[in-house]
């Protein structure tokens, strides 16, 4: 299983969810794929990828996460 997780996010979000991740001491690297779409790829490693969907999702942000 791939530990990398795509979401697709306005673009205005993608900078504090980055940001987010960031303060979380980089639990997930984000890289823009699309940065019309605001598709992102967040690499985490296997032992975190469960936290860095739980954080996701807590975020007060529209998201939607493909994986």
């Amino acid at each position: 299983m791939s530990s990398d997780i795509y979401v697709e996010l306005l673009p205005g979000d993608v900078n504090y969810v980055n940001r987010i991740l960031e303060g979380y001491e980089y639990l997930g690297v984000l890289t823009t794929i699309d940065p019309r779409k605001a598709l992102v790829k967040i690499r985490a490693v296997p032992d975190t990828r469960d936290e860095v969907l739980s954080v996701l999702r807590s975020l007060p942000v529209a998201l939607h996460i493909l994986t």
